[in-house]
C-alpha cells in the first residue's frame, strides 16, 4: 500500500483504527461512550488521492483476496464500515475532495467522491445554486457515502433522493477497471447502470466521482407553516391528500405526540397533539400557490394552524445531532439509543406505526421510549423514522442482543405489511440478515451482480449480503 499511495498515506495507529472501525450504530455509541471497543479493526487505512490510486489499490487487494472497506465520511449508522474479517484494509477517499467543474449552462456540478456536502453546498449557495440535498448528516457526510447508501434529505419530497440527483458518475470495479457513465439528461439504451452503484454500499465498486443536478437556491422564497393535529392518523391522511393532489412541498414532517413534546417545540404544541411541518421551496409564485393549497387541505382536515415561526426553530436545530452524537444525552442517562427508518404505502403505514410501537413496548423490558415521525412523502406512501432508547445492561453483549431484538421487531412488522426495511440509511451489516426477505425472488439478481463484479467477495463483506 505504501508503494502505491506513499508512506504518509497509510495509517496504522491503533487508536485511529479503533475509531474508524466503530460507526454510529446505537450500541456502538454506547460502548464507545463507556470506553469500550468491541469490534475488529482493519490492518491499515489507505488514504487514496486519485481515481488511478483507487484502481491500483483495489486491483492489489482483489488479487490477494484481502477484505476491502470503502469509506469517505465515516458517518455510517448501520455498521457498514465495521471490519468483520481478520485481515482487512480500509480505503479512505476523503482526500479526493476537489470540485471538478461547475457547468452553469447545463446545471451540473461534477465533484470527487470525498467532497463534503457542507463544503459543496456553501460553494454552490454563494453562486446561487443548491443540490437540494439536506440529510441530517450534512455537516459530516461526503458525496461518495451519500451515493453508496442511497441517501435522501430533508427537502426530498420536492427534490427526490440522491438517486434522482445523479446525472453521471465514475466508479472503480474490484479488479481495478475504471467505469465512467456520461452526463446526459436521460437515455433509453438498456438499464440505467448508474443505479447499480447508487445504494450498493461499496459491495460492487468504489465510487470516485459524481455529477449532480443543480437547482436555483431561493431560501427567501420559502413558504412555511406548522400545524397541530390530533394524532398520527389524522396527520398521515392530511399528507396523503396533499401528495395525491399533486403538490410538492419540499419539507413534509409529521412528528408523533412524544416527539412534538420536545423542548424546542414548547409553547407551540398543545398537549397530546402531533406536529405537522411544511416548507414549500422554489419560485415565489409556486411556493405561494403550494402554500394556499396546503392551507385549504389542512382546514378541511381541521388541523390547528400554529404559524411559520416554529419552522425557523426547526431549520436552526435540524442538524444539531452531528454536534452531540458522541455525547448523546441518552447515553449519559444509561440508555442505548438509536433510530431506524422504514417505508410503506399509504394503506399500511398507520397500521405499521401502531404495530411497531405496541410490540416494542410489550417485548422490550427496559424500553424508555419509542417515537416516530414521517419525513419523506410520495404519491404512493411515506416513511416512518422510529427513534428509541432502552436501559443498557452492564453486559455489552446483552445490550447488543437487546438492540438487535428491538430492530428485529421493526424489520418484521415492516416486512409483514410489504414495506421496505430501509428508507435512506442503507442496509449496512445490522440489517443484512433481512436482505433476502426484503428482495424475495429478486435477491438472486443482486447476488448475481455481486458475483460478477466481485467474484472474490472482497468488497465490504457482510454489508447488504449476509455472511455466516
Amino acid at each position: 500500500m505504501q508503494n502505491i499511495v506513499g508512506p504518509n498515506n497509510v495509517v496504522t495507529d491503533e487508536q485511529v483504527l479503533k475509531r474508524q472501525a466503530s460507526d454510529y450504530v446505537g450500541y456502538r455509541l454506547w460502548e464507545r461512550f463507556n470506553g469500550q471497543h468491541l469490534t475488529k479493526t482493519s490492518n491499515c487505512i489507505v488514504k487514496v488521492q486519485s481515481t488511478e490510486q483507487v484502481s491500483e489499490v483495489l486491483k492489489y487487494l482483489n488479487e490477494h483476496k484481502i477484505s476491502t472497506i470503502p469509506v469517505t465520511g465515516n458517518s455510517s449508522c448501520t455498521g457498514s464500515i465495521e471490519p468483520i474479517e481478520d485481515v482487512s484494509v480500509v480505503v479512505d477517499g476523503s482526500a479526493m475532495d476537489k470540485i471538478i467543474k461547475l457547468d452553469e449552462q447545463n446545471m451540473i456540478v461534477t465533484v470527487q467522491s470525498g467532497v463534503g456536502l457542507a463544503d459543496l453546498e456553501k460553494y454552490l449557495n454563494e453562486k446561487g445554486y443548491t443540490t437540494g440535498h439536506y440529510p441530517q448528516s450534512l455537516p459530516m457526510a461526503r458525496i461518495g457515502g451519500l451515493l453508496a447508501t442511497r441517501s435522501t434529505g430533508q427537502f426530498s419530497t420536492l427534490y427526490g433522493g440522491i438517486e434522482d440527483m445523479v446525472v453521471g458518475l465514475e466508479a472503480v470495479l474490484p479488479n481495478g477497471e475504471i467505469v465512467r457513465i456520461k452526463n446526459v439528461p436521460r437515455r433509453a439504451i438498456g438499464p440505467d447502470i448508474r443505479q447499480l452503484f447508487i445504494g450498493s454500499e461499496g459491495t460492487y465498486a468504489y465510487i470516485t466521482e459524481a455529477s449532480l443536478k443543480l437547482f436555483k437556491y431561493n431560501p427567501d422564497n420559502y413558504w412555511k407553516m406548522a400545524y397541530g393535529v390530533k394524532d398520527m392518523q389524522q396527520g398521515l391522511e392530511l399528507i396523503r391528500e396533499v401528495m395525491i393532489e399533486g403538490y410538492k412541498p419540499a419539507v413534509v414532517r409529521l412528528h408523533d405526540e412524544l416527539e412534538a413534546a420536545a423542548e424546542h417545540y414548547k409553547g407551540y404544541v398543545q398537549e397530546g397533539e402531533s406536529l405537522l411541518l411544511f416548507i414549500a421551496d422554489g419560485p415565489q409564485e409556486l411556493t405561494e400557490a403550494t402554500g394556499r393549497a396546503i392551507e385549504r387541505i389542512a382546514a378541511k382536515h381541521k388541523a390547528r394552524k400554529i404559524g411559520p415561526e416554529l419552522l425557523d426553530t426547526w431549520l436552526k436545530v435540524r442538524n444539531h445531532l452531528c454536534d452531540i452524537i458522541d455525547q448523546l444525552p441518552a447515553n449519559q442517562q444509561g440508555l442505548v439509543a438509536d433510530t431506524s427508518e422504514v417505508s410503506a404505502n399509504w394503506s399500511e403505514v398507520s397500521e405499521l406505526y401502531v404495530a411497531v410501537k405496541q410490540r416494542i413496548e410489550q417485548e422490550i423490558e427496559n424500553i424508555a421510549y419509542v417515537t416516530a415521525h414521517s419525513s419523506h412523502s410520495y404519491t404512493q406512501g411515506t416513511n416512518l423514522y422510529f427513534m428509541f432508547g432502552f436501559k443498557a445492561y452492564e453486559d455489552y453483549d446483552k445490550s447488543r442482543a437487546e438492540y438487535m431484538k428491538l430492530l428485529g421487531i421493526i424489520m418484521e412488522e415492516t416486512l409483514k405489511v410489504g414495506g421496505s426495511i430501509a428508507h435512506h440509511h442503507g442496509c449496512g451489516k445490522y440489517r443484512s440478515g433481512w436482505t433476502k426477505e426484503e428482495y424475495g425472488s429478486s435477491y438472486q439478481v443482486m447476488r448475481a451482480i455481486k458475483d460478477t463484479f466481485d467474484p472474490n467477495g472482497v468488497m465490504n463483506a457482510g454489508t447488504l449480503f449476509p455472511v455466516s
